[in-house]
């Protein structure tokens, strides 16, 4: 039988699995499902909403990197992250002044989305072999109020906020130094975490006030696959227009130079909210005026799955990134 590869479990095998561990408690408001960001668990007062990922794919910036890949995954439910804890995991021979700079990113990010860190582990072991994070994330919305990946309905229109793939240029200008790119393009790649940056935490928080129905975080597998997630759990089919799809040209192009799809590339950094049709003008005037680069770039329709072009949108097996980075 053949091992899994790298990355995310194959969307089937998550299905399955999650099917059996689902949660039969009635404070459970959104439980482990495809393609949510997060769980909302009601308490009193209100609704304790909760994400946690790991940062795997990358050592580089590890600390802050898991605060604000966590935080946008409790922002896309439409709630403002404010709670952090982190299991931080050492190669041996790290040093002290590494542990240092790693908490001290950690704490910078904290302070940029508005969260405080409030527990965690922290340990050298042999089981790694760069430092690896595991964050978990906690906000509350005290109204009650949240808004899941899964619903988008027929009709509705999907905006993109924000370009991709940011996270993949990073990733790529950190680890593959040898692609082939001039050192322009590499020096904005270098810099994509903090400009444009991967944080959708305001830009989440912002499509939620305007009426969001859905809001989904592509991460692993690139916006192909947050594509895939948006349809498979709100049950409806995608039609994209790859015409006005947001891209980052810098993170394409060190894609292309490694031989990577960009569809398929680490994608943090992109938003993408469904609104109803006679609302996504309005949305998309609001979110520019706020400074967020906004597009239509798919149309929710009966049926299932992911078109462009009167054809299927590619599906990836795993992240192009980590594919290249593992076969270079």
């Amino acid at each position: 039988m053949q091992g899994l590869l790298t990355g995310k479990l194959p969307p089937e095998l998550l299905r399955e699995l999650l099917a059996e561990a689902a949660a039969d408690a009635p404070e459970v408001l959104l439980g482990p499902a495809v393609g949510e960001d997060a769980c909302a668990i009601e308490v009193g007062g209100g609704v304790l909403v909760a994400a946690t990922d790991p940062i795997t794919l990358t050592g580089a910036g590890v600390g802050a990197h898991s605060v604000v890949i966590n935080a946008n995954d409790v922002a896309v439910m439409g709630v403002r992250p404010r709670w952090f804890l982190a299991v931080v995991l050492l190669p041996e021979g790290t040093e002290a002044d590494d542990v240092r700079a790693l908490l001290a990113g950690t704490r910078r990010a904290l302070d940029a989305v508005g969260a405080v860190l409030v527990g965690g582990h922290t340990e050298v072991t042999s089981a790694v072999v760069q430092p690896v994070v595991v964050g978990q994330m906690l906000g509350f919305a005290a109204d009650g109020r949240f808004v899941p990946t899964g619903g988008a309905a027929p009709g509705h229109r999907i905006v993109q906020v924000g370009p991709a793939p940011v996270e993949a240029a990073a990733v790529l200008a950190a680890e593959a130094p040898g692609a082939g790119v001039g050192a322009e393009v590499r020096a904005l790649a270098s810099a994509a975490l903090e400009d444009p940056g991967i944080s959708v935490v305001e830009a989440a928080l912002v499509a939620a006030e305007l009426g969001a129905l859905a809001l989904h975080d592509p991460t692993e597998g690139g916006l192909s696959s947050g594509l895939y997630e948006l349809a498979d759990a709100s049950g409806v089919a995608l039609q994209v227009d790859a015409e006005a799809v947001l891209w980052f040209e810098p993170g394409r192009a060190l894609c292309r130079a490694a031989g990577a799809d960009p569809w398929g590339a680490i994608a943090s950094g992109a938003l993408l909210a469904a609104f109803d049709a006679d609302r996504v003008a309005a949305a998309l005037d609001a979110l520019a005026a706020r400074g967020f680069a906004a597009r239509v770039v798919a149309r929710a329709e009966e049926g299932s799955g992911v078109s462009c072009g009167g054809a299927p949108l590619p599906r990836f097996d795993r992240d192009e990134v980590a594919r290249v980075l593992a076969e270079g």
